[in-house]
C-alpha cells in the first residue's frame, strides 16, 4: 500500500471511532420499499424512531427496527455509557441497490419474462445532539 492510501485509510479509521453506524448488506427487500420506510424515521430521536418502526406494518420496518436497535449497541460499545432520552439522533440512512437476482417467469407463446428479485445495502448513521 502507498504513503497516500495509508494516511487516508488512518483518517478513516480514526473517523469512525467517533462515528456510530451499524451496516445491513444483501437485504432481500427492494430498495425502493426500504426507503420509503427509512424516510419515515431520518433525522428522527432515536427511540421514536424505534416506536415508528415497531408500529409500523411493513415488511422493511422490522429490519430497519433491528438494524436500529444494532446501531444503538454499537453506541453504547464505544461510547461506554447508557443512550439517556433525547440524546441520540438517526443522522444518515442511505439505502443503496444490491445484487439482483435474474430468474425467468413462463409467458404466453413460448416466451418467457424475466423477474428481478431486488435486493440493497442499508447504512445508518446516529449521532449526538449538541
Amino acid at each position: 500500500m502507498g504513503k497516500r492510501k495509508r494516511l487516508v485509510a488512518e483518517k478513516r479509521k480514526e473517523a469512525n471511532k467517533t462515528s456510530y453506524f451499524a451496516k445491513l448488506n444483501n437485504c432481500p427487500t427492494s430498495p425502493r420499499k426500504m426507503n420509503q420506510v427509512a424516510d419515515l424515521v431520518r433525522g428522527l430521536d432515536v427511540y421514536q424512531a424505534l416506536n415508528i418502526l415497531k408500529f409500523n406494518t411493513r415488511e422493511a420496518s422490522n429490519r430497519l427496527e433491528k438494524l436500529l436497535k444494532s446501531a444503538i449497541a454499537n453506541y453504547e460499545a464505544k461510547a461506554e455509557t447508557r443512550v439517556e432520552e433525547n440524546t441520540l439522533f438517526i443522522k444518515n440512512i442511505v439505502v443503496d441497490s444490491a445484487m439482483m437476482a435474474k430468474r425467468l417467469r413462463t409467458a404466453p407463446q413460448g416466451r418467457g419474462y424475466r423477474i428481478r428479485k431486488r435486493s440493497n445495502h442499508v447504512t445508518l448513521v446516529l449521532d449526538k445532539k449538541n
